[in-house]
């Protein structure tokens, strides 16, 4: 799609949601530059106005070349409109008329009309406003508890499956020594606070955290913020610490490493191998004694083999890998979970939430969680927004996607579950009619097959391990926590199947 076709589907949208273009533009974090064929400003909003230093009313109607000291080869916008292409991603260092000097990143785009350049559009970003953004505190996911720029330690994960209580103990083992950890778990799966927990229960947990998140910081500016810059490296540049210097004496956490451009990760390996980081343009080496933890988002080997992350690299920041399991790997702490999340709610909130209905804990631990424990948090805190006071969390405060998987019909269209009112045959047993019970099975729709066969299958059970209901949870594959849900669901006594 053409520009000119993104930009009248983007002016038909903000109609219909009747909101105006340019206060549209005038809410960008970017500078945004609008000209006619001749580089006439049209427009120039406030967050230009903050990069250049320049009243906004005195730039509209000036030529480009004129408020700058750029001529038609050197300013992108005039480049853009004579040759009639976009300039993506461009670098230019550039002087204002009153000798402010800005160093951005420019993307122009020409707009067409009937074919013909009738003008263009620029956006750009400073990189003195980029670097004090993603070295702020905004680099933090969550606000801070701590002033180390923290907040959570290993007392925050919840759980007691046997794989993520390995996965901390070998965190807190590694955490006090100087070897790099590398966490590798899906998204949602808690990494960082995996990172931050490390963090505070190291000695030195007083120094400084310094998070950087590798996927969100532009290629050409990652170097100069991670490795410092020094005056003269390049025009405008002055004197300053990376974040590896920042973050002497306590912990560097570079989160999805494996978005780190590869020219970038043959530089991090030789600062992790050295120990001493080099600014840009600088020949004097620092020293580091610093604990330097990273994650990657898939398998590191799958990695390795998509050419992401490098070989050399990998065996250097993973001495310590931690493998964080997924939740569907984890189905027996989703009631902890679930509990854990409604108390932190009800604070928020002001609600008295005190369970989740038996029908919702039963599309907890059998859904397969994609988004592992951020998406259970979500759909949780999506739900006490509905609950408008109730105590429990039923289906109908589900959002749909969970309703669809599991074909769960909308408040008042259920599909009643059969409710035994007395001892079900057993497996393969026949009925009056003689009928077997899985002939009969065969007859109902998906939902009751669903429902006729879990029973089938906890009477079963229950009658192997004569009513012991830890026995016929572990035989039929699933929680004691989640078997119980079952029992009380289906009516099911235990003790009837004592001798």
């Amino acid at each position: 799609m053409s520009i000119k076709n993104v930009t009248a589907v983007l002016s038909g949208l903000l109609k219909i949601l009747n909101v105006d273009m340019f206060d549209f533009y005038e809410d960008l974090h970017e500078g945004v530059i609008i000209t006619n064929a001749t580089g006439e400003i049209l427009y120039y909003n406030s967050t230009q106005a903050k990069i250049d230093d320049i009243d906004r009313n005195y730039a509209t109607g000036k030529l480009v070349t004129d408020l700058y000291k750029l001529d038609e080869d050197s300013s992108t916008t005039m480049r853009c409109i004579f040759k009639g292409r976009p300039i993506k991603n461009e670098v230019i260092v550039y002087r204002t008329k009153f000798g402010k000097m800005a160093n951005t990143i420019s993307n122009v785009f020409p707009l067409l009309n009937d074919k013909k350049v009738a003008g263009a559009i620029s956006f750009t970003k400073d990189y003195q406003m980029l670097e004090n953004l993603f070295e702020s505190d905004s680099l933090v996911h969550s606000p801070q508890r701590f002033s180390n720029g923290t907040r959570f330690t290993f007392d925050e994960i919840i759980g007691s499956e046997k794989s993520l209580l390995e996965a901390v103990n070998m965190a807190k083992l590694a955490a006090d020594s100087p070897s790099p950890i590398m966490l590798s778990g899906e998204t949602g799966t808690g990494k960082e606070l995996f990172a931050q927990s490390i963090h505070n229960y190291r000695s030195l947990s007083k120094e400084r955290f310094i998070p950087i998140n590798c996927t969100a910081i532009p290629e050409n500016l990652l170097e100069g913020i991670l490795f410092g810059t020094s005056k003269g490296a390049f025009t405008g540049s002055v004197d300053k610490p990376g974040l590896f210097e920042q973050a002497n004496g306590g912990t560097i956490f570079l989160d999805e490493l494996d978005s780190m451009p590869l020219s970038l990760q043959a530089k991090l390996l030789r600062v992790v191998q050295e120990k001493k980081v080099r600014r840009l343009g600088s020949s004097r080496e620092i020293d580091l004694n610093l604990k330097i933890i990273s994650t990657v988002g898939l398998d590191p080997h799958q990695i390795i083999k998509r050419a992401l992350l490098r070989l050399d690299l990998f065996y250097r920041m993973g001495v310590v890998l931690v493998m964080i399991p997924p939740l569907r790997h984890r189905r027996d702490d989703i009631p902890d979970l679930i509990e854990h999340f409604i108390l932190k709610f009800n604070k928020s909130f002001g609600e008295k939430v005190e369970r989740v209905s038996l029908e919702v804990m039963e599309m907890f631990t059998g859904y397969g969680w994609p988004g592992n424990v951020r998406e259970l948090e979500h759909v949780i805190e999506g739900a006490m927004n509905i609950v408008n006071g109730s105590k429990t969390i039923e289906v109908k405060h589900l959002p749909p996607h969970l309703r669809y998987f599991f074909n769960t019909p909308l408040p008042g269209n259920e599909i009643p579950a059969p409710r035994p009112e007395a001892p079900l045959p057993a497996r393969g047993a026949t009925s009056s009619q003689g009928t077997s019970t899985r002939k009969c099975e065969t007859k109902l729709n998906l939902v009751e097959n669903q429902t006729a066969n879990e029973i089938d299958i906890i009477v079963s059970a229950l009658k192997k391990s004569k009513g012991n209901a830890a026995k016929a949870a572990r035989m039929t594959g699933i929680s004691p926590q989640c078997f119980h849900y079952k029992l009380k669901k289906y009516n099911l006594d235990r003790k009837q199947f004592i001798e």
